[in-house]
């Protein structure tokens, strides 16, 4: 699953992913992310930092806070952090930092779910 409110931004990263062979929802608003967690059941989510209706750290936190959710990876990909920034915003599982490099986010996908998952079979 991948949140972010930038059009442009999100209609790449789904489009790469669904080349990838996963199963992608995507969403352009926080208020929408707990509605669609619950009807995907995604394996791993992708939420932009800044969004113009919440903070995406906000919005992980109250994921990893759920006993409901908290299992699933959550990646925070942001202009706003640096590698040298150390912290995790909202207990998120990792960062990817913008402009993203589609390769990378590939890779940092691959790594974040479940070995018994592959491209194809995850729902993101």
């Amino acid at each position: 699953m991948i949140l972010d409110d930038h059009p442009a931004i999100l209609e790449v990263v789904t489009e790469a992913l669904r080349y990838a062979h996963y199963e992608v929802m995507d969403i352009s608003m926080g208020s929408q992310l707990f509605t669609a967690v619950s009807e995907f059941s995604p394996h791993l989510i992708l939420l932009d930092y800044k969004l113009a209706d919440t903070n995406g750290g906000d919005l992980c936190r109250q994921l990893k806070d759920s006993a409901e959710y908290r299992h699933i990876p959550v990646l925070i990909f942001s202009a706003y952090f640096t590698p040298a920034d150390g912290n995790l915003p909202g207990g998120c599982d990792g960062i990817l930092y913008k402009p993203l490099d589609l390769e990378s986010l590939l890779t940092t996908i691959h790594l974040h779910l479940d070995g018994n998952l592959i491209a194809g079979n995850a729902t993101l």
